[in-house]
């Protein structure tokens, strides 16, 4: 029987602290209709980049809160210039992102005022710039689009399929079943979208596959995705976690923090101030959290702009490595994301020394240009393929609340 088309239209909001990115996608072809992002909300100088109707539109405009924000996305989804829609009727749901679930939230869950209350009461902690923000936004979406169907989508969802022995600390397990604090992990929309198409590139299902995806930007987490699920990931109970980044630490011993705090003098709101934006590459080169800028450092001679580096790179691929073995095997090394997709010195510096596991990298490939699809970069002969793949977060929210739907 051939499948019935499906010609939902479901809009993507992605909502921070003072800003606000939206795709409206339809799911009959998952191609984007229009797009676009607010900056500077509640700050003076706010502006919102719109894309549609192959045009480009730029409104400076006030916008105090996430509810004219909104406001004005609707209102340059039926423009009469950039417009791709005559009515909001035409908005079947509204998937938003959230940051962090904590062990409320398991799975893609569908807007009531009681998981509403849930999310504000009990998630803000774990995420005071992103959570409260996509709950403020969603708010002013139930104001702005009565009826219309909306959907959680969770960063830390894809995790939950962990065991409990890669996702607990070794605390005292009454303070972890009384405060929830464990392993969350992030990206998870780009882990499970990247390890997905891997399968689908390969001609195999998830189910046959040991993949490792490096999501390496900014902020970088890598996953073990063994038979489609994850099985670790390298973030923990927030986003500092894992490997050093573009301003984060990545993992430091607990006493180290302590002793620097104390010889700081840094009260422990600050000691997280620290360690979430004057650490990683930035602190580490001295220069600039852009490995664009590293790499022209290095260049240059600059040795702590090659050691911020060649510290990433050592970093990923111990957790490489760590997950090769959490699975028993590799079948494939995916590099997503910024820097993933964009920096051949990252991706050549991870693979190397892994020739043990069946990894050859083709240096000549893995220079070559991006042009914005799927790239094999394995050599001829490589038992483990080494890929690069384009994320696409807001596809997945859309796929999940069309699924929820």
């Amino acid at each position: 029987m051939q499948k019935e088309q499906f010609t939902m239209k479901i809009l993507v909001i992605n909502a921070g602290s003072s800003s606000l990115k939206y795709q409206l996608i339809d799911m009959q072809t998952e191609g984007v209709i229009a797009k676009g992002g607010c900056e500077r909300i509640g700050i003076p100088g706010s502006v919102l980049k719109a894309k549609g109707n192959g045009k480009e539109k730029v409104y400076n405009n006030d916008m105090p809160s996430h509810k004219v924000a909104i406001e004005l996305v609707l209102e340059a989804l039926h423009d009469d210039e950039i417009g791709v829609i005559k009515s909001m009727k035409e908005i079947d749901a509204v998937g938003h992102r959230i940051v962090a679930s904590g062990e409320y939230f398991k799975k893609t869950t569908l807007v009531t005022p009681e998981v509403l209350k849930t999310l504000e009461e009990k998630t803000f902690e774990l995420a005071p710039l992103h959570n409260p923000a996509a709950a403020t936004a969603i708010r002013a979406c139930m104001e702005v689009m009565p009826g219309t169907p909306m959907a959680l989508v969770f960063d830390s969802s894809f995790h939950q399929t962990m065991p409990e022995k890669a996702y607990l600390y070794g605390i005292d397990y009454d303070d972890y079943k009384k405060y929830g604090v464990r392993k969350f992990g992030a990206h998870g929309t780009s882990h499970k979208f990247v390890s997905q198409e891997a399968a689908k590139f390969l001609g195999k299902k998830p189910e046959e596959l040991k993949i490792v995806t490096c999501h390496l930007g900014n902020g970088s987490s890598i996953s073990a995705v063994d038979g489609g699920v994850c099985v670790d990931t390298s973030m923990g109970f927030t986003p500092l976690a894992g490997v050093l980044m573009g301003t984060r630490s990545g993992d430091i011993d607990a006493s180290a923090v302590e002793f620097l705090a104390r010889k700081k003098g840094l009260s422990h709101a600050d000691m997280v101030t620290y360690l979430n934006k004057k650490c990683g590459v930035a602190g580490i080169s001295g220069v600039s959290s852009d490995f664009r800028d590293l790499e022209a450092g290095m260049e240059k001679g600059n040795e702590r702009c090659k050691l911020a580096l060649d510290m990433f790179n050592y970093q990923t691929k111990r957790f490489v490595g760590a997950y090769a073995a959490v699975m028993g095997g590799l079948d494939c090394i995916v590099f997503t994301a910024g820097i993933g997709e964009n920096t051949p010195y990252v991706r050549a510096g991870v693979c190397e020394g892994l020739e043990f596991l069946g990894v050859k990298l083709d240096l000549e490939k893995n220079e070559g240009k991006n042009d914005g699809g799927i790239r094999d970069i394995s050599a001829a002969g490589s038992r483990v393929k080494v890929l690069v793949i384009p994320t696409n977060e807001e596809l997945v929210i859309a796929r999940e609340t069309a699924e929820l739907l």
